[in-house]
């Protein structure tokens, strides 16, 4: 984790960078009234945004809460949201338009998806199931395959696994 803190000085600096660069290109090209109108339009969208995508975040989790529901769904799509409104609150137009990107409904799908995956790999099975509920996995009938960490034996006949059946473990 500390390893991956050392790049954030720097990718700060090279995003504020990029900002001023696209603030300078956009100027150029309708004027710097403009573009600094399109800054100050973005950052007041993005704190209505922030007050909505807020409010949203915590009624969606209460629901789940009160259902008796696994809130890990209302939490990623309310944190993708709150993302999104707060890159679109700040200043800058390159922040503005991926807050703006996040806010669409089958891309805020896409990176809550990508929030889902990322936390069921850093938190253990059981707290992924209590936020998320049980997952789906694959499970193939016939032999087990040999895996790297495993010592490989000879196989002994036919090794194809058959076809897949879906179902559904909680990890408990």
């Amino acid at each position: 984790m500390r390893r991956g803190l050392r790049f954030v000085p720097p990718a700060l600096l090279l995003l504020t960078l990029l900002e001023l660069a696209v603030f300078v290109l956009v100027g150029r090209a309708v004027g710097f009234g403009a573009a600094l109108l399109m800054v100050f339009a973005a950052s007041l969208l993005g704190l209505v945004l922030l007050r909505r995508e807020g409010m949203r975040a915590w009624r969606g989790f209460r629901a789940a809460a009160q259902a008796g529901q696994p809130p890990g769904p209302q939490v990623t799509d309310g944190l993708v949201g709150l993302a999104g409104a707060l890159l679109l609150a700040l200043p800058g137009l390159v922040g503005g338009a991926v807050g703006l990107l996040l806010l669409v409904p089958p891309l805020r799908r896409l990176a809550a998806g990508g929030v889902r995956r990322s936390t069921e790999r850093r938190v253990s099975s059981m707290v992924a199931g209590d936020l998320f509920g049980p997952r789906r996995v694959r499970v193939y009938p016939g032999a087990p395959q040999p895996t790297p960490t495993t010592t490989a034996q000879p196989p002994t006949g036919p090794q194809q696994p058959g076809p897949a059946i879906e179902g559904e473990i909680v990890d408990r």
